[in-house]
């Protein structure tokens, strides 16, 4: 005869995990926001190859304003100069949102661990006050070790998935920009090869 299995809801699962469950739990918001700010700085829409509602003022479009007022206008090799310059430092700002995310992925389960060993702990110090013949008095110290434990991997290994995930969307979005200067600033180069000065 199988025995029925308590049931459990989350919110009592994550009381359950102690402590630890707070700045993990922050640490799955900073995550969400971290991924959702990231994603929509690198997507085509950014960067003004796509169109979208939700951009107004695409890279693109800032990089053409900010060479207008140089001689020869946005096609000369200054202004391709210029603009390769302002894009690497749209990947330095967004490389820098993308390493707190290797971060997270490598405090989440060391966040994970302190809980568990203050779990176990806690079920020594249950067993020395004469728990050990009572496994009901171990479940809560017990059940806060696995818990934490868990939750931190859950949180530390996506983390490091879309690390490098938008690493790589970021690397996709700067040689797209590269072969755009590169396409703009052509003609301007030819036409200085071919008419050196004197």
């Amino acid at each position: 005869m199988e025995l029925p299995l308590a049931e459990i809801t989350l919110f009592e699962l994550l009381k359950q995990g102690g402590w630890a469950m707070y700045p993990l739990g922050i640490l799955s918001m900073v995550l969400l926001a971290l991924i959702l700010y990231v994603w929509i700085q690198t997507s085509r829409g950014q960067f003004g190859f796509r169109p979208s509602r939700l951009i107004r003022y695409p890279l693109i479009r800032q990089l053409e304003e900010s060479v207008e007022e140089l001689p020869g206008g946005s096609r000369t090799g200054a202004a391709a100069d210029r603009m390769r310059e302002q894009g690497e430092s749209v990947e330095t700002n967004t490389l820098r949102w993308i390493q707190y995310m290797n971060v997270i992925a490598t405090i989440a389960p060391m966040v994970g661990l302190l809980g568990t060993v203050s779990g176990m702990i806690g079920a020594f110090q249950t067993i020395a006050t004469g728990g050990m013949g009572k496994p009901e008095l171990l479940a809560g110290d017990i059940g806060e070790a696995l818990i934490t434990t868990a939750t931190g991997l859950t949180i530390g290994i996506p983390a490091m998935i879309f690390y490098f995930v938008l690493r790589n969307r970021l690397d996709t979005r700067l040689e797209e920009l590269e072969a755009w200067i590169r396409e703009r600033g052509e003609p301007a180069e030819l036409e200085e090869e071919n008419n050196p000065p004197p």
